[in-house]
């Protein structure tokens, strides 16, 4: 594949805040036609017109799937940039068409998610909204919440971002109980934290349980009714990871049978979600709220900066980060 600097016609796609073109990193954008769409779309014919034109695409995350019903109907696109992991774009499909996929797999933690989650234990434990909407309406008082220190924070998956939940749950004197695979409880321990006998007992002990588990295969609905049912009646769930982490339906019936007796839900199973009768955003026993966990300015500067270095470096002839290799190799302009 060979390449020349050239003035890249280049869309932004679900940038729901209208936010990217107030970053400072916007500017390394300058010289290069830029369409910034606000919306989100899954329709691949609305999609394939409005894309028309492009020679690049920036996402974010994995909120546009890329694969070859999409790639087929965009003739002009040379190249695909985000930042992160990628399992929302087809990278064979990428090579067949000559569209190279650039992404930056970063080290830096999500330390907004994790801030986030703790905004959620609090919001949910001491009923946050639910107090702040009864004082707007005339009610002084409504509810009795439950405090941290003493109770016992389950965190399952000891990551990056499972372990610093599990360290600032420390300095709220909560008590640590770790579950996960090996690598998970290895490295609980050589924290010093403690590690629930069994994955049963996690359920069952826990007063707010956090969930810290990378989507795959394996981890697919791995969280059934039967697990949820093992959670106390005052127990709270968190989830800022994935929601297919849990099996389709089961947390709102869960909910509605009153254990666990609360969740905070940063994540669904469909997004965005704009359905007011979505089972979970109708029980009062479920604060939700719409994927907020790592969308935080210094985080999109950190992101969208990556995207826009990996376009900088393509329209100078020297792609960076690319995950289908394959693609240099072809004779495309």
């Amino acid at each position: 594949m060979t390449y020349s600097s050239r003035r890249l016609r280049v869309s932004v796609l679900d940038d729901y805040q209208d936010v990217v073109r107030t970053l400072d990193c916007f500017s390394k954008l300058q010289g290069h036609d830029v369409t910034i769409w606000n919306d989100s779309v899954a329709d691949v014919d609305e999609l394939a017109e409005r894309l028309a034109d492009a020679d690049v695409l920036v996402l974010l995350r994995e909120r546009t799937k890329i694969d070859e019903s999409l790639l087929s109907r965009l003739p002009n696109l040379k190249l695909i940039s985000q930042n992160g992991h990628i399992p929302h774009i087809d990278l064979d499909a990428c090579t067949r068409h000559g569209v190279v996929a650039a992404s930056a797999l970063t080290s830096r933690p999500s330390y907004p998610t994790v801030e986030f989650t703790w905004g959620l234990i609090l919001a949910g434990m001491r009923n946050i909204p639910l107090e702040s909407a009864a004082l707007r309406e005339g009610r002084w008082q409504s509810t009795v919440g439950l405090g941290l220190r003493g109770r016992t924070l389950g965190i399952y998956g000891f990551g990056r971002l499972g372990s610093m939940v599990a360290r600032i749950g420390v300095a709220f004197g909560m008590e640590l109980l770790v579950w996960g695979r090996e690598g998970s409880l290895d490295r609980a321990k050589a924290e010093g934290f403690a590690v629930a006998e069994s994955r049963q007992a996690l359920f069952e002990q826990s007063d707010v349980l956090s969930l810290h588990l990378r989507l795959n295969q394996g981890t697919t609905g791995l969280i059934g009714a039967e697990d949820l049912a093992l959670m106390k009646p005052t127990a709270l769930l968190v989830n800022t990871s994935r929601a297919e982490l849990i099996q389709p339906g089961a947390l709102a019936k869960a909910l509605e049978a009153g254990r666990p007796g609360k969740a905070a839900i940063d994540v669904f199973e469909h997004e965005p979600l704009t359905d007011p009768n979505d089972p979970l955003l109708r029980l009062p026993n479920a604060l939700c709220t719409p994927h907020l966990g790592f969308v935080e300015r210094d985080n999109y500067e950190f992101a969208y900066g990556n995207a826009f270095d990996q376009i900088v470096a393509f329209a100078e002839g020297s792609p960076i980060n690319v995950h289908n290799p394959d693609v240099l190799k072809k004779d495309h302009v």
